[in-house]
C-alpha cells in the first residue's frame, strides 16, 4: 500500500500546529524535519506565491527522509497572473529548480481560477505542449464548464492527472485522465478559521467514505496522492492520520 499511496497535508510551516503536531519549542527551521518524521509527502504551498530558490529546494530535500515525495504547486504568475501566456521564462526556473529533488518530487499540480474557463481551451493545449516531459502533472480547474469530455481526452493524451477536490463550490469528480489521481481536500475557508490547531468539523464520515475510494483505486493500480488542506477540519494532521488509519483497518479486513 505505501508505495501507492502518498498521503499528507497542503504546506508545513505552520505555527499554530506546535504543541497539538509539532513538539513544544519546536522552531520553523525545524518544522519540515519534524513533519517527515510522521508523514511521508507534502505538498508545497509556498512555490504558489514564488518560485523557489534552488538552494531552498536542496534544502528541503536534504531535511526529509529518502522515500519522502514533495508534490509543488505551480507559481500563481504561470496559473493566474498569465495565465499560461508567456510564461516560458518562468516555466524553465520553475521546472529547472523543482528537478532538483529528483526521486523525491511528486506532481507538480497547475491549480487554475474560476476565471480560466473553456474558451481558453487552446491557450491549455499549447501551454500543455510546452511542459517538459518526464514528470507528472495534475491540474484543477475551479469552473465547473471544464467537465466535459474534451477537457478530459486532452489531458488523457499527455497523461496529465485531473484533480478531484472535495470543495463546496465544485462537484464531485471521478473521472481518470491518467495512471494516477491526485485528491485536494480544500473544505470551506469561510466556515473553517484552520489556525486554531485543532479540529473545528467533524470529517470522521466524509474521510471513512474517501478512504473506501481510495482503496477501489488503489485495487485498480492507481497510484494515490492526496493532500488535507486546513480549511478542511481544521487540523490536517489530524486528517491524514485518520485516514491512513481508515485505510488499514480496511486492508487490515481484507
Amino acid at each position: 500500500m505505501k508505495e501507492k499511496l502518498h498521503v499528507g497535508t497542503m504546506g508545513w510551516s505552520y505555527n499554530f500546529w506546535i504543541g497539538s503536531f509539532y513538539p513544544e519549542n519546536t522552531t520553523s527551521e525545524n518544522f519540515l524535519n519534524e513533519y517527515s518524521k510522521i508523514f511521508s509527502t507534502v505538498e508545497v504551498d509556498s512555490t504558489f506565491y514564488r518560485i523557489p530558490y534552488a538552494e531552498t529546494v536542496r534544502k528541503w530535500k536534504s531535511q526529509t527522509p529518502e522515500d519522502f515525495i514533495f508534490s509543488a504547486k505551480f507559481p500563481r504568475v504561470i496559473t493566474h497572473d498569465k495565465m499560461l501566456k508567456g510564461c516560458g521564462r518562468e516555466l524553465e526556473v520553475f521546472i529547472e529548480n523543482m528537478s532538483l529533488m529528483e526521486g523525491k518530487l511528486g506532481p507538480m499540480l497547475m491549480q487554475f481560477p474560476p476565471g480560466f474557463k473553456p474558451d481558453q481551451l487552446d491557450t491549455l493545449k499549447e501551454f500543455i505542449s510546452i511542459l517538459p516531459k518526464g514528470y507528472r502533472y495534475a491540474v484543477e480547474v475551479r469552473n465547473k464548464k471544464w467537465l466535459e469530455e474534451k477537457f478530459y481526452n486532452l489531458l488523457r493524451d499527455h497523461g496529465i492527472a485531473l484533480v478531484r477536490i472535495d470543495n463546496p463550490l465544485m462537484p464531485k469528480i471521478d473521472t481518470l485522465t491518467a495512471d494516477f489521481t491526485y485528491i485536494r481536500w480544500e473544505g470551506d475557508r469561510k466556515t473553517i478559521k484552520g489556525k486554531l490547531g485543532k479540529v473545528e468539523k467533524d470529517r470522521s464520515s466524509e474521510i471513512r467514505d474517501w478512504s473506501g475510494q481510495i482503496k477501489r483505486l488503489m485495487e485498480e493500480s492507481i497510484e494515490v496522492f492526496g493532500y488535507f488542506s486546513k480549511y478542511y477540519s481544521g487540523f490536517p494532521p489530524g486528517d491524514v492520520k485518520m485516514m491512513l488509519d481508515s485505510l488499514q483497518a480496511t486492508q487490515s479486513r481484507n
